[in-house]
């Protein structure tokens, strides 16, 4: 078989086994396996698997993931939401559609603390879904705000997607970060212009007017102080030298336990729980890397990456054409697998061939902008069917409102998502801009 026909095959086999549900990280490994002992035995397959775990985990890099997925455990237990929430509406209150602008500022600044979409979804849900439904918008409107405001949770630094990307491709972590912070705040301006233009041309969806708009007050203000101090401490550090991303990641997450407990929210039972939910998210991350790197070793047998260069090279294709259409492939890939997933199987394909375009820009540059650009792109997974997970999350702590209601809610912040993709795939200096400050 030739190199385009195998990688095709193990591709095939390997959604095949996802649509019959089968868990993504077994499927890789399974469809991966299969490859691999295709092209060279039984035995090389052997020796290849006796070392392979150990190799990837044995990595320091990679502890920086289960501490940040803890900063985002003892934030979430520990009552940290409510204040964000609070604090945003006393802002936005009085705003049409403000309750809904204030969950996504406050999904924005939780993200910063978390690095997960899932968790930023159902926290912020938690605290705002009642005031919401309270103040009288429609289930459409609030259950696809908080979905869409849940994915700031891996588009507003620390993401746990980026430092995987970051150690895939060898990048520096910080200056990643660095790049994923103006984004990610077009990003929430974005998702509350969506909703302030929403609540005009669709009448009924909110409030024209809140009459007892929340009232800013020097403690809703004194609220917010815990996630201002561990924001500082960790980035502060980070940019300023003091310590590594891991070395951050663990002070944010002692940050953050140290700010639970103050608040008098941390029982034992909350404590535990953020252990368990920990080790949970971070085994399944874990074996998906496993399941990944057979998937990728299975590919690079084939030299398929290579074979890719060469074929694009010959196309004589403007570059800005090929990363189009390597973003274009990623939104689809968003609406059948999960955000992981697609970056632990793509980037060890895709990143050689973007590395060999011409963009006129440095190659450390042109790495930092695809991360983005792929950070952005890989969100639409998290909202749109089948996959939507945030929109299930979401959904499921809404009774009496429809899915199909909370598919539709993401429709228009759908569209700014479009948009600035667009901006970021014209304008690469969105992303790079504050880069060229870390030295």
């Amino acid at each position: 078989m030739s190199p385009f026909a195998i990688t095709l095959t193990l591709l095939a086999m390997m959604f095949g086994l996802m649509a019959i549900r089968t868990p993504i990280a077994i499927a890789m490994l399974v469809s991966g396996s299969i490859g691999y002992v295709m092209q060279t035995g039984w035995s090389p397959f052997a020796n290849f698997m006796n070392g392979m775990a150990f190799a990837r985990f044995a990595s320091y890099d990679l502890s920086v993931i289960p501490l940040f997925i803890l900063m985002g455990q003892f934030a979430t237990q520990g009552g940290i939401s409510k204040a964000l929430f609070e604090f945003t509406a006393a802002i936005t209150g009085r705003m049409k559609g403000g309750l809904a602008m204030a969950a996504v500022m406050a999904s924005a600044a939780f993200g910063a603390i978390c690095g997960s979409s899932v968790a930023t979804a159902a926290t912020i849900t938690g605290v705002a879904l009642p005031e919401m439904k309270r103040h009288g918008y429609s289930g459409r409107l609030a259950t696809g705000t908080l979905a869409t405001a849940g994915t700031l949770g891996i588009l507003i630094p620390p993401s746990v997607p980026l430092v995987i990307y970051a150690i895939l491709t060898e990048q520096n972590i910080a200056k990643l970060f660095l790049a994923a912070t103006i984004p990610g705040i077009i990003a929430m301006l974005g998702y509350m212009a969506v909703i302030a233009i929403y609540v005009r041309m669709v009448p009924g969806h909110a409030p024209d007017v809140d009459p007892n708009p929340p009232k800013f007050n020097i403690a809703l203000a004194m609220g917010i102080v815990p996630i201002a101090v561990v924001f500082v401490l960790v980035f502060g550090g980070i940019y300023g030298g003091f310590f590594s991303p891991t070395e951050g990641a663990a002070v944010g997450a002692a940050t953050a336990f140290l700010a639970a407990m103050a608040k008098g929210e941390m029982t034992w039972d909350k404590f535990m729980r953020c252990f368990y939910a920990t080790a949970e998210s971070s085994a399944m991350i874990f074996l998906i890397f496993v399941g990944a790197d057979v998937m990728n070793s299975a590919l690079a047998l084939t030299q398929i990456q290579h074979q890719l260069v060469g074929l694009i090279a010959s196309w004589n294709m403007a570059p800005i054409w090929v990363m189009v259409a390597i973003v274009a492939l990623h939104i689809f890939l968003g609406t059948v697998t999960e955000e992981l997933s697609i970056i632990l199987l793509t980037i060890p394909i895709f990143f050689p061939v973007v590395m060999s375009l011409d963009f006129g820009m440095p190659k450390e540059s042109l790495a930092i902008w695809f991360g983005i650009l792929i950070l952005m792109v890989v969100s639409f997974g998290m909202l749109v069917p089948p996959m939507g997970l945030n929109v299930y999350v979401v959904n499921g702590m809404a009774p009496g409102v429809p899915l199909s209601e909370s598919f539709r809610g993401v429709l228009p912040f759908l569209v700014s998502d479009f948009i600035r993709i667009g901006l970021l795939l014209a304008f690469p200096q969105i992303a790079l801009w504050l880069v060229k400050f870390l030295k």
